[in-house]
């Protein structure tokens, strides 16, 4: 039997049933919670029978994933809940276990957040190094932003990380379709936002943990990115217990 042992959000039913079927396809899987589901100390989370060698050659790669997993939703749910009855969306970013970027991913969907980009063809996302190289070719941040809109396709996104009130000037008179706020201080987000309105959607990234999330949704931000959730999360404690007829 998979239990939990500690409270959690459930994230990689499918996965855990793949790799005991991989081990030994005459195993059978029977999954007792959904992905997603609220779980607490003592849940059972799926019944698997057969071979007992074949369990346990199985037990620590299935627990591996659905561990993590569980881990990445339960802390995206804290956060969703942080912020409950504000309109920012918490979302993760690209620092994803390297070859677990999909399953990360879906993890946070799972804890109730939602996506940035999966990879760099899905938005243009303009960083400070990117200025900085520019800047080379004497090209101030608008110049920067106005080309990658000639460039980009019309499906495309524009997005500007800014760490300063005149940057989110320059980036919304240059037209970005979305415009990050890196680091910035609660009371500079805030300026910024009254500055924006409702002309650019509004990212907030950098630093950002549960004392200050909160704060920083009340400024009225759409988007809360934190690279913690998928780049150092903690696993949620799962086990498996043998159980044999008659015991």
């Amino acid at each position: 039997m998979l239990r939990a042992k500690a409270a959690g959000v459930l994230a990689g039913q499918d996965v855990a049933g793949s790799v005991f079927r991989r081990v030994d396809p005459d195993l059978l899987f029977e999954p007792l919670q959904s992905d997603g589901d609220a779980l607490s100390p003592g849940s059972d989370i799926a019944r698997v029978e057969g071979s007992a060698a074949s369990i346990l050659r199985a037990e620590r790669i299935a627990l591996n994933f659905m561990q993590r997993m569980s881990g990445i939703a339960s802390d995206t749910n804290r956060y969703v809940q942080a912020i409950d009855g504000c309109r920012a969306r918490i979302v993760d970013t690209r620092k994803t276990a390297p070859g677990h970027r999909y399953l990360d991913k879906y993890s946070v969907r799972m804890g109730g957040g939602h996506n940035h980009r999966l990879n760099l063809a899905d938005g243009i996302l303009i960083k400070d190094n990117h200025i900085e190289a520019l800047a080379s070719r004497e090209m101030v941040l608008k110049d920067v932003v106005e080309l990658a809109l000639k460039k980009a396709s019309h499906t495309i996104k524009v997005e500007v990380e800014v760490e300063s009130i005149t940057g989110v000037r320059e980036a919304l008179d240059a037209g970005a379709h979305i415009i990050m706020l890196d680091n910035m201080p609660v009371p500079m987000m805030q300026e910024a936002m009254d500055i924006i309105g409702d002309r650019a959607v509004v990212e907030a990234s950098g630093g950002i943990n549960m004392a200050s999330v909160r704060a920083v949704a009340e400024t009225g931000v759409h988007l809360i990115s934190i690279g913690g959730l998928t780049h150092s999360t903690q696993a949620l404690d799962i086990s498996l217990d043998l159980e044999f007829p008659g015991n």
